[in-house]
């Protein structure tokens, strides 16, 4: 069993195809073939499931690419960490992140960064969810997602950076747009602008409701934090989000963000394999994006 071996079957159970990752390689079928071929003799159990359409990992399978997808990235990112100590500030940082993030949390940090270190470069990947950050993060050669924190991850650390107060987004002709705060009684009376229906942030929210005792009355679902503000704009419900950085920080126009201190604050932050295997790099990314945050109040 070797390490070419382990990134060839990964890459096979991630494209479902023998011919594509052998195109994609430059390799024979026969010759990505042999790769499986050699860890099913080793492990004496079948890996794959051949289909007219392709492959799929059978059990056993699964359980090795997860563990081997780990242990591979892990190793990618220790090699990366090396590398990059010698040369410097010379290097990349991938990050994953939803579709608000760089606009809220990254933008004043992304900025500093590059005026730091002129020769790194930045890559996002924009994943729709937190959960599917963590499955970006594990399953590629990614080093830091920011997600909202959650329930503990296999395989991964959660590293809270900002905690967001929530807010009710609310036209100012609206009648509570004049309150100071917004209470239980009154989040029961709304018409509600959903949160992304698999989101962390939507679950946080319908447990905080849910424990006040407000049902989840819902006109509308959105994408992202941004739209359900949106829509509160346009007159069309009434949306609960997290106070976000140089968004919701302020009042004015035709919308109102008022305070809604019974629901406990949401946690975002970053989201990484190992916090001591980062690169010199990605670290330094990381640590602008905390004190950035930090320096904006957030």
């Amino acid at each position: 069993m070797t390490l070419d071996d382990l990134r060839v079957f990964i890459a096979v159970c991630r494209a479902g195809s023998l011919s594509a990752v052998a195109r994609d390689l430059g390799r024979s079928q026969s010759a990505v073939s042999q790769h499986v071929k050699r860890l099913e003799r080793e492990t004496g159990v079948a890996l794959l499931e051949r289909h007219t359409r392709g492959v799929v990992p059978t059990q056993a399978g699964r359980v090795l690419q997860a563990a081997a997808a780990h242990s591979m990235a892990g190793l990618d990112m220790a090699v990366r960490s090396i590398q990059e100590s010698v040369r410097g500030d010379v290097g990349s940082v991938r990050v994953t992140t939803g579709a608000t993030t760089l606009r809220h949390f990254m933008s004043e940090a992304v900025v500093d960064f590059h005026h730091r270190y002129p020769r790194a470069s930045l890559e996002f990947q924009t994943e729709s969810s937190s959960s599917r950050c963590f499955d970006a993060l594990a399953a590629d050669d990614l080093d830091l997602a920011w997600v909202t924190i959650g329930e503990r991850v296999r395989g991964i650390e959660q590293h809270p950076v900002v905690e967001l107060p929530w807010v009710l987004a609310v036209r100012a002709d609206d009648p509570l747009a004049a309150r100071p705060r917004i209470g239980a009684d009154d989040l029961a009376e709304i018409r509600h602008i959903r949160l992304p229906a698999r989101s962390t942030s939507r679950a946080h929210l319908d447990a905080a409701l849910a424990a006040l005792g407000v049902p989840g009355r819902s006109d509308t679902s959105v994408a992202d934090w941004d739209t359900a503000i949106l829509l509160a704009e346009l007159g069309l419900g009434h949306a609960v989000v997290p106070d976000l950085p140089g968004r919701t920080a302020g009042s004015g126009g035709a919308l109102r963000f008022v305070p809604v201190p019974v629901l406990p604050p949401l946690s975002v932050g970053w989201a990484v394999r190992s916090w001591e295997a980062l690169t010199p790099l990605a670290r330094a990314f990381a640590d602008t994006v905390r004190r950035t945050c930090a320096g904006s109040g957030a």
